[in-house]
C-alpha cells in the first residue's frame, strides 16, 4: 500500500471522530466528493494482514449504527469485496485474519433484522398478480382467462411471502455463514442504485469467483486465487444474480456477461432450479446492442421493455355464438352455390311442397306467375312441369293459405 493511500485513510479515521452530531449529514454529503478515498479503501481491505484494516471495519460499522443513509450506503459499496474477504480467509483456514471483518458484517446484520424499538423485523415481498398490470406485463396482451370458480376466487388477491423474523448471530458457523451472507447482500441489493460503478465491479468478481474457484473454469479466467471450492446455496446464487442484472444494465456488460456465465455454471452443478431459472430468464432478456449504449454516469435503473396500453386482441374474437354463426352461414352457401350448378347441368324436378300466405298472381288457368329457379318463366314451351296451387278450402279459391308446389332440379341419374 502506498504511503499517500494511507495517508488518506488515516485523515478519514481521524476527523469522523471529531465531529459534532449536528455535523454528521454534512460530512455524510461531503464524502463523495473525496475521490482518493474509496479506492484507498478497497485497497485496505484486499490486504488482510494491513495494519488499518481493523480500525476501518471499526469506523464502517460507526457509519452503518449512526443512522444516517448517506453513511449506511457509503459502508455497503464495500460489501461485496467484504464477502471476499471473509469467504477467501475462511477457504484458506486462517480465521485470525479475519476476526474484524466478521465484526462488521455480523453488526451490520444484527442491526437490519431488528426495527428501531429492537423488535425482530419481518420483511414483506408482494408476488405480481397477472390480472393487475405491472412495468413487465399488461393483461390486456395476455388474451382472455377462463373465468372459473377458483379464477373468481383468486381474482383480485396478492400473494405475499414474508421473511423474517431473523435471529441474532454472534459468530460465524459453518451451518449459518450463508445464510447471513445471503441476508447481507439482500440489504445490498435493496440498494443498488446508490452503488458506484466500482462497487457494481466488484461484485460480479466475487460473484466469478465464488462459482468458479476450484472447477476447470478457473483456469479458463486465468483466476489465480485459491483453488478450494466454496460451498454456495441456491439463496446466495439468486441475490448475486439480482446484482448482477443491474450491473449488466448499466455498464457493466462484459463483467457482468461473465459473472452471469459462472453463476449459471455452478447453479448447473448444483443443480439449483431457483438460480437456474432466474439467470436464464435474465440471460434471454438481455439485449448486447441496447445493453452497450448505456452510460455509466447516467441514470441507474434496470431495462424493462414496456408493453402499449392498446389491446393487441382482435375484436372478432372467435367464441362460441360466431362459431355457431359461421357454420350456418357456410352452410346455406354450399346450399346455395349446389342449387345453382344443379340447375345449370340440368336434371329431373322433385316437387317441395310448404305452406304459404301468399296467394300471389295467377294465371286464369291457375298457374302461378312466380319465376323459377332457374330464371325462366312458367310459360315456356319448353318447361318440364307446372306449378299449381291446391285450395285448403273445399269452399272455393279465395282462402289466403294455400299449399305451393315448387320444381327443385336435381341431376338426371345415368
Amino acid at each position: 500500500m502506498l504511503a499517500m493511500d494511507q495517508g488518506v485513510v488515516e485523515e478519514w479515521l481521524s476527523e469522523f471522530k471529531t465531529l459534532p452530531d449536528s455535523a454528521v449529514s454534512t460530512y455524510a454529503a461531503s464524502l463523495k466528493d473525496k475521490g482518493a478515498l474509496v479506492p484507498a479503501l478497497y485497497k485496505v481491505i484486499r490486504e488482510n494482514y494491513s495494519d488499518l484494516l481493523e480500525p476501518v471495519c471499526h469506523q464502517l460499522f460507526e457509519f452503518y449504527r449512526s443512522g444516517e443513509p448517506q453513511l449506511q450506503r457509503f459502508t455497503l459499496q464495500f460489501l461485496p469485496e467484504l464477502l471476499w474477504s471473509l469467504l477467501s480467509v475462511s477457504a484458506a483456514r486462517d480465521p485470525h485474519t479475519s476476526g474484524c471483518i466478521e465484526a462488521l458484517l455480523l453488526g451490520i446484520y444484527n442491526l437490519e433484522i431488528v426495527d428501531k424499538d429492537g423488535q425482530s423485523k419481518v420483511l414483506s415481498f408482494t408476488v405480481p398478480s397477472l390480472s393487475k398490470p405491472s412495468v413487465y406485463h399488461e393483461p390486456s396482451t395476455i388474451g382472455s382467462m377462463a373465468l372459473t370458480e377458483g379464477a373468481l376466487a383468486n381474482h383480485g388477491l396478492s400473494r405475499v411471502v414474508y421473511s423474517g423474523p431473523h435471529l441474532q448471530r454472534e459468530t460465524f458457523t459453518a451451518q449459518n455463514r450463508f445464510e447471513v451472507l445471503t441476508f447481507l447482500l439482500l440489504c445490498y441489493n435493496a440498494a443498488l442504485s446508490y452503488m458506484s460503478s466500482t462497487s457494481l465491479q466488484s461484485l460480479c468478481q466475487l460473484s466469478s469467483r465464488v462459482c468458479i474457484c476450484g472447477y476447470p473454469r478457473q483456469q479458463m479466467r486465468r483466476y489465480k486465487g485459491i483453488n478450494t471450492r466454496l460451498t454456495v446455496t441456491s439463496e446466495f446464487l439468486v441475490q448475486l444474480i439480482t446484482g448482477i442484472h443491474y450491473a449488466l444494465c448499466n455498464g457493466e456488460v462484459d463483467l457482468g456477461s461473465k459473472a452471469l456465465d459462472d453463476v449459471l455454471y455452478r447453479a448447473q452443478l448444483e443443480l439449483f432450479p431457483e438460480a437456474l431459472l432466474v439467470g436464464n430468464a435474465i440471460k434471454s432478456s438481455l439485449h448486447s446492442a441496447a445493453l452497450k449504449s448505456n452510460n455509466k454516469e447516467g441514470a441507474r435503473s434496470i431495462q424493462v421493455e414496456i408493453t402499449p396500453t392498446s389491446s393487441r386482441i382482435s375484436r372478432n374474437a372467435v367464441t362460441s355464438l360466431s362459431i355457431r354463426g359461421h357454420r350456418w352461414k357456410r352452410h346455406a352457401e354450399n346450399q346455395e352455390v349446389s342449387v345453382d350448378g344443379e340447375a345449370a347441368v340440368g336434371g329431373v324436378a322433385i316437387p317441395e311442397i310448404n305452406v304459404t300466405g301468399v296467394s300471389g298472381d295467377r294465371m286464369p288457368n291457375g298457374d302461378s306467375l312466380r319465376p323459377r329457379p332457374d330464371g325462366r318463366s312458367p310459360t315456356d314451351g319448353d318447361m318440364m312441369g307446372a306449378t299449381s296451387e291446391v285450395s285448403m278450402d273445399p269452399r272455393g279459391h279465395d282462402s289466403s293459405i294455400r299449399l305451393e308446389t315448387q320444381w327443385i332440379w336435381v341431376p338426371r341419374m345415368s
